[in-house]
């Protein structure tokens, strides 16, 4: 039940190509953003669409696997853990910022499953 405390799974469109960095140690880190939509029907009968972003964020092979294969509106399904972090924006401003730390990755495309 431990591994059940913490645990996100999403499935959803990507918002713009990942962003792929390599930092000091030769590790890459991928940051991305992902939509996930809902539909429903109001009291009016029509079809109203919710969508969420998410904040993804996947390091090492997972990072490699999203710059190889996966692109804007690329469909994937995530798992991975809710994370909150402070940092200090280039204006000297500190901000919050909530993330998802990605575990695990899924592409739903079809090209992308054919590989």
């Amino acid at each position: 039940m431990y591994a059940l405390k913490n645990k996100v799974q999403l499935i959803g469109h990507l918002g713009k190509n990942p962003e792929i960095k390599t930092i000091d140690n030769g590790k890459k880190v991928a940051r991305l953003s992902l939509a996930t939509s809902e539909s429903y029907k109001n009291l009016q009968g029509e079809k109203v669409t919710e969508t969420q972003w998410h904040s993804l964020v996947a390091w090492g092979k997972l990072a490699d696997i999203l710059e190889q294969y996966t692109s804007k509106g690329s469909e994937i399904c995530v798992e991975g853990k809710l994370t909150y972090r402070e940092y200090t924006d280039k204006d000297g401003v500190k901000r919050n910022i909530t993330e998802i730390v990605v575990n695990e990755i899924l592409l739903l495309d079809k090209k992308a499953s054919a590989i």
